[in-house]
Order: structure tokens, then sequence, then C-alpha cells
């Protein structure tokens, strides 16, 4: 499978975009910004949108997905326990002083044990809220990997300070839904560099005891 992470926006949002070989399918994960380098991706590659995923409803993570579906015309799916953060998208940009993007209209809802497909490839939802109540992690086992939005960081976990946000709720979503994934299992998390299950067991301080 291609995947290719594009760090975009100010702070840096890992965008992934996954691509089957065969079909020219991708799924696109958190297209906060850039949406030219996005889609320049995209064509490099020969493939065709067919679904856009949202792992939380920050800015730094939704704020280009509406550019990205006038583009290409491929869905937005997000859990809806993010909903009243999506509706603070102001709020949020007068935090950075960025400029208020454009509202998505979300056209599916993604819930725990929903399965989307890239070509053949399966794609399993993971709810995993904490740092937000929406909060997704998505596994793909034929691939080794997770994409884990802001739940889970190479030495680190999400922050829980901001509104909607949980302490307790991460680790139990950590615990419960990704340290049981292969310890091999690459996660590619929200900002920064990727890591392993195994790794994060073994050194991450914030799961000590877990």
């Amino acid at each position: 499978m291609i995947h290719e992470i594009l760090p975009v926006g100010m702070l840096r949002c890992n965008c992934s975009v996954f691509g089957d070989e065969q079909s020219r399918e991708a799924l696109v994960v958190d297209p906060g910004d850039e949406i030219g380098s996005v889609l320049r991706a995209l064509a490099r590659h020969g493939l065709t949108v067919t679904a856009i995923v949202i792992t939380h409803a920050h800015i730094d993570h939704i704020g280009g997905a509406q550019k990205l579906k006038q583009a290409t015309g491929a869905p937005v799916y997000m859990n809806l326990n993010d909903t009243e953060l999506q509706k603070m998208m102001a709020v949020q940009a007068q935090w950075l002083g960025v400029p208020t993007p454009e509202a998505v209209e979300i056209d599916a809802a993604a819930n725990e044990g929903d399965k989307l497909l890239v070509g053949a490839t399966e794609v399993r939802v993971l709810h995993t809220p904490g740092h937000t109540p929406g909060s997704l992690s998505l596994w793909i086992p034929a691939e080794g990997k997770v994409a884990a939005g802001d739940t889970l960081f190479r030495d680190s976990i999400g922050r829980t300070d901001l509104p909607g946000g949980d302490g307790r709720q991460i680790l139990r979503s950590i615990h419960e839904k990704l340290l049981p994934l292969p310890d091999e299992t690459i996660v590619i998390p929200g900002h920064g560099e990727n890591t392993t299950i195994g790794r994060e067991k073994e050194s991450n301080y914030f799961l000590r005891g877990l």
C-alpha cells in the first residue's frame, strides 16, 4: 500500500494518504491544512480519494477538510461525539491566531467497529476518546499500522486539558484499544515521529502501570 505522511499547518499535523496500488483508491486522514500539498501527493501516485477521515475535530486536523472535499468530492467521516467541538472552529482559530476555516459538512458518522476499504485493504475504526470525546484511531491490520490521531504519541499521550478532554478516559482508550495491538504495530501519531506499540509499552512514562 502507498502511504505518505504530510506534516501540515502551523502545528505540523500528520496528514496521512493511504493508497491502493491496484484500484488507485485513496483514504486521506486529517487534512488539517496545505491541501495543495495533499493534492500533489495524490496526483503523484495517480490516486482518487474515496474517503476523508477526521480523527478528531481540532482545527489542525480538520481545518482543510472542506477544501479537500470540494477538490475531490470524497465523503468526510468523523465521530459525531466531536460535533460540539467542530462547532467551535472560530474559537479554536482565535486560540491560534489564524483565520477560521470553512466549515465542513460531515457525510457519515465513524463509529467503533466500522470498516472502510481502500481497494481491498480493510481499515478498522477504533473509538479512542479522551483527547476529545470523538477521537478515533484507524487500524489497518494488513499493513500493521494504526493512525492514532492525538491519542498516542512517541513517548507521550494526547493532552486532556482542552474542552472535552478526559485524562482517565484517554488512558482507558489506550489500554483497551491500542495496547492490545501487536507489539510490532507502527503507530502514526497526529504529530511527530512514528513509533510502535511495543516501544510505547516499554518506554512511555505515561503508560506505566497500564
